[in-house]
């Protein structure tokens, strides 16, 4: 559970390692867990469960802390003496004392962006290395698990694809239209986006996408939330940046907005697009990676890197958005933390039965 300490406890894999705890808490299964955090960091807020605690000391929490866990994680495995280790990122041991399941993300740093993404490769260089000693790969789509057998030679045979899910505050908010106009001053229906505006999410076929929209429907305006990021561009001309929200502020952007708008290169997942379609969001997307096993028939696929066609999309969307939102609502119900956690039982047992 140590994602749930560091920089990325509020998104990313600490969203997917609290969804995970609830699911497995909700199951009956928390008697059963130990959770290892760091001792040299506050404890994060947990929700309460019949679960363990166990603490690790590290020194590095940056780029070298892949490498420091290969060494260092056997020892505390062996002082804790699990069953079973169930590492939920890249941090695995390089020889583990007890079987060991790896939840893979992505491995975009291998499947995207050449040269630009060397410092990244560097940094997971050793989790990708070690994802063949695995015991079992749980692969959050059927696009990462590909991955794992292309960029990673995970044998195919060990490996697992299970969803992740929206978070419980992901659902349509009464009043969201009101509070979104008094907090930001933006009349609902406008286009969302949420994310750093880093190269992989494309925020130049963003604005393109958003001009092409405003030919059709030239009121529409773009709202960005999230933190912008180290690659972000030095300014989003015309466009209300709101910087961090919390999910409550978050789930009020989703309900009120006309739509989604997400142009991302490529996704492990994609949970912003199910995020927002459990708001009952319309959701418009790149035809690429994981996003059409998220997205399926519920919002609009365009071609990817076709970014006009995203805004036409995009406006055409906002124009019957009551259809699209009753597709998204459906669509979202077939995911959540219960069902991922289940499946995910079911790969422990398999590998303790052996």
């Amino acid at each position: 559970m140590r994602p749930m300490q560091g920089p990325s406890a509020g998104r990313g894999v600490g969203s997917y390692a609290k969804g995970l705890l609830k699911g497995l808490i909700a199951e009956g299964f928390d008697s059963k867990l130990t959770l290892l955090l760091d001792a040299g960091l506050d404890e994060p807020e947990l929700p309460p469960g019949r679960y363990e605690l166990a603490g690790s000391r590290r020194r590095y929490r940056g780029q070298l802390a892949a490498y420091e866990d290969a060494v260092a994680l056997r020892a505390d495995l062996e002082r804790i003496k699990p069953s079973l280790y169930h590492a939920i990122d890249l941090r695995m041991p390089g020889r583990s004392p007890v079987p060991f399941v790896v939840t893979l993300h992505d491995l975009i740093p291998w499947a995207w962006g050449g040269p630009r993404m060397a410092g990244e490769r560097l940094r997971f260089w050793v989790g990708r290395r070690l994802l063949k000693r695995a015991d079992m790969v749980i692969a959050v789509s059927q696009s990462t698990a590909t991955d794992a057998a292309r960029f990673a030679g995970v044998d195919p045979r060990r490996v697992r694809v299970v969803y992740e899910a929206p978070g419980e505050m992901f659902t349509p908010k009464d009043g969201a239209p009101e509070r979104v106009k008094q907090h930001w001053g933006v009349e609902p229906g406008y286009l969302l986006f949420v994310g750093a505006l880093d190269a992989r999410k494309d925020p130049s076929s963003l604005l393109r996408a958003w001009t092409a929209a405003r030919q059709v429907r030239p009121q529409l305006r773009l709202v960005v939330a999230g933190d912008p990021g180290r690659q972000a561009p030095s300014s989003m001309p015309d466009a209300r940046m709101l910087g961090r929200v919390d999910d409550a502020e978050l789930a009020d952007l989703y309900t009120a907005a006309g739509c989604f708008v997400f142009p991302s290169r490529y996704e492990g997942f994609g949970l912003p697009c199910l995020e927002a379609m459990a708001c009952g969001c319309p959701v418009a997307t790149f035809r690429n990676s994981s996003l059409p096993e998220v997205v399926d028939d519920a919002g609009e696929l365009v071609d990817d890197g076709d970014a006009d066609a995203l805004g036409r999309a995009a406006a055409g969307m906002c124009v019957e958005p009551d259809r699209w939102r009753r597709a998204g609502l459906e669509r979202a119900k077939q995911f959540s933390w219960r069902k991922t956690a289940k499946q995910t039982i079911a790969i422990y047992e398999s590998l303790l039965r052996r």
